[in-house]
């Protein structure tokens, strides 16, 4: 058997995990970086990057099938349009095919050795790969980084396979399901029923609680459920899937235990992610969990020296940029720097249409913490570059304390809202107060100013509204 040696080496070629490797080779500490399948992880291949390249294309279309034998405002009109959607699928793998190649250049040029196998664990530094061609390989190291990601969660009584999909097979689709029923109505289950809905499937959402995206405070999602009825998306709210039954539908009970069936030619599970701890040997290192995650310190430290776990195999949130600052954080600690995650806020996007942005804290987590807080908000419908953009519904909201105007948080919903979550991060990170937001000049017209105006109505003195 090859026997190969490192200081570092990282099981997942996922965003924590190739981040970690590339930090971990620009500080040129030794390195190796084991993945299974393609590198990029969930993420890059069939997560965050396809799943908006099709959410993009659907939005598209729905443009100019909105625009077609009708008059629009804009003086546009458009003659019976159309989706090819094998070569919408091949476009989508493109670009994901530019960004995977472009990690596996990085991974290169910074001198991380990538070994492409499948990684069972024997002990805390010594890892066996079985290798495409079959040859095992046993990789000793200093330093095991465990970054395996998650998987979606499956339901036992309607197991993933035929007709029954997860959002992996919902973004290569080989055809348009006439009718698609989705069984959540979280964040995944959203973007994904309203992008095929947008490209002419009939969608049923089916959810266990009242309301839609659940995690999301009423406020904010009240405009993605206006936009849900808009296009025909038909929801059943605090319902519950019992499985397929014969015809090929979905049987389903309401919360008055009244059963009835839903058609469907496809039904997308989108009930959420599990950390992948199973079939590589985890059990074997005997480390603390919380719950179904592996437990970890703010370093990034599980309880076995030297043995470190980043991402969604460490637990909630289970987000992409999450992964990466902490895989950065473990290179540099490895290397000799001292380093802690600690961040002052981590923000959450949900790409459904209008989008939705929460970052630090919402007025429910600020009560919830004893904090007397000032909460104001600035509607979209008061904004010109929202208008000239035919998107006015939204609003952003901050959260800053009353005392000294301390920015505790931010959320927003509207189109195109997702790229304000730098600022938003950046004013909590920085510590910045509703002053030094509302007294920042705001490029002009931009969705911006939205953000100035709502610190400025925190301050009593709005000026556009």
């Amino acid at each position: 058997m090859k026997m190969l040696h490192t200081t570092l080496l990282v099981i997942g070629g996922g965003p924590g995990g190739y981040v970690a490797a590339i930090r971990a080779g620009q500080l040129g500490v030794n390195t190796m970086l084991v993945e299974a399948e393609s590198l990029g992880g969930t993420c890059l291949n069939i997560g965050c990057i396809p799943s908006k390249a099709l959410i993009h294309a659907a939005d598209e279309f729905a443009k100019a099938r909105h625009w077609s034998g009708a008059s629009s405002a804009m003086g546009i009109s458009v003659q019976s349009p159309s989706i090819d959607l094998a070569t919408t699928v091949k476009w989508k793998d493109g670009i994901v095919g530019k960004l995977t190649g472009g990690v596996g250049a990085l991974l290169r040029k910074n001198g991380v050795k990538v070994v492409k196998g499948w990684a069972t664990i024997l002990d805390g530094k010594t890892v066996e790969v079985t290798t495409a061609d079959g040859e095992p390989a046993r990789i000793q190291c200093e330093h095991l980084l465990l970054a395996t990601g998650s998987v979606p969660v499956e339901l036992p009584f309607m197991p993933f396979g035929g007709a029954v999909i997860s959002s992996t097979e919902a973004l290569a689709p080989p055809s348009l399901p006439k009718r698609l029923v989705v069984v959540g109505g979280g964040y995944i289950g959203l973007e994904l029923g309203m992008a095929y809905r947008k490209l002419g499937s009939e969608v049923a959402v089916v959810e266990a609680t009242e309301r839609i995206l659940p995690s999301y405070d009423e406020a904010l999602t009240k405009p993605v459920l206006a936009s849900l009825k808009k296009l025909g998306v038909v929801l059943h709210l605090g319902c519950s899937v019992q499985g397929l039954d014969e015809g090929g539908g979905v049987r389903v009970r309401s919360a008055h235990a009244d059963e009835f069936a839903l058609p469907a030619d496809r039904v997308l599970v989108a009930v959420g992610r599990k950390p992948r701890t199973d079939g590589f040997g985890l059990e074997s290192l005997q480390l603390d969990m919380a719950g179904r995650a592996i437990k970890i310190d703010n370093q990034c430290r599980t309880s076995m020296r030297n043995v470190w776990a980043i991402g969604d195999v460490a637990g909630e949130p289970m987000l992409a940029h999450r992964a990466m600052a902490q895989g950065e954080m473990v290179a540099e600690i490895v290397s000799g720097k001292n380093r802690r995650f600690e961040p002052a806020a981590i923000p959450a996007v949900c790409f459904t249409d209008p989008e939705v942005v929460v970052v630090g804290m919402t007025p429910d987590d600020a009560k919830k913490a004893g904090l007397d807080c000032i909460e104001s908000s600035f509607p979209l419908s008061a904004n010109g570059r929202a208008m000239t953009l035919e998107a006015t519904d939204g609003f952003i909201r901050v959260v800053a304390r009353r005392d000294n105007h301390l920015i505790m948080g931010w959320q927003a919903v509207g189109s195109g809202v997702s790229e304000l979550t730098t600022a938003f991060s950046q004013s909590i990170e920085m510590g910045a107060r509703l002053e030094d937001v509302g007294g920042t000049i705001h490029a002009h017209p931009t969705l911006g100013e939205a953000v100035q105006e709502a610190a400025l109505r925190a301050l009593g003195h709005a000026l556009h509204i």
